[in-house]
């Protein structure tokens, strides 16, 4: 049965980074979030892919939710024009602001900051403290090493096939927000070696 998806998370870069296709990607999303109804809940940056992501949701008329701390809105990096924005004192308040009001989240390309938001709520999916899918945009390839370490973690018995299947990999936004509206969650536990204490 399909997710009614009224908000999407995404995490995504402060830097637009050199290959084009990744502001594309990102633009393309917003585009795409903005026609289908969904709200955009950001970090809140005007730059980078976090402002080419947003502008295009508010370009065709979405909605769009910015959560930010105080620190970086005095740096002069908050996106001023959003629909809403949610300025918060620490990052660990940022985060669950994001992951209370999303349906769902969406990873594009980006650096420790998108890793470390990402695979906070997906580790939350694994463990069932909410049940929300979660996507990794893999525009041009950029996932392809982290995707291969994904199989290895497997292999390695650090992840279940069960939580590596669970995130949804596609290279193009309008199959990732599909996928994201037929997700069903995973009920299997993480590997703890219970035999081994």
């Amino acid at each position: 049965m399909p997710r009614n998806l009224s908000s999407v998370g995404v995490y995504c870069a402060s830097s637009s980074g050199v290959d084009p296709e990744f502001a594309e990607a990102a633009e393309s999303l917003g585009r795409l979030l903005a026609r289908r109804e969904i709200r955009l809940i950001y970090g809140g940056g005007r730059v980078g892919l976090m402002g080419v992501l947003a502008d295009a949701v508010l370009a065709e008329g979405g909605d769009v939710h910015g959560v930010i701390t105080r620190a970086l809105e005095e740096k002069e990096v908050a996106h001023l024009g959003l629909t809403t924005l949610q300025v918060v004192t620490t990052m660990h308040e940022r985060k669950a602001a994001m992951a209370d009001q999303s349906d769902a989240f969406i990873m594009l390309p980006g650096g420790f900051g998108t890793l470390d938001e990402f695979f906070e709520v997906l580790s939350w999916s694994q463990l069932g403290i909410h049940s929300k899918p979660c996507g990794i945009l893999n525009v041009a390839g950029f996932f392809d090493p982290l995707l291969e370490l994904f199989e290895l973690a497997t292999r390695q018995r650090f992840l279940r096939s069960e939580h590596r299947d669970m995130v949804l990999i596609e290279p193009d936004p309008a199959s990732m927000i599909d996928r994201l509206g037929s997700w069903t969650p995973v009920t299997v536990d993480k590997w703890l070696d219970r035999g081994r204490r």
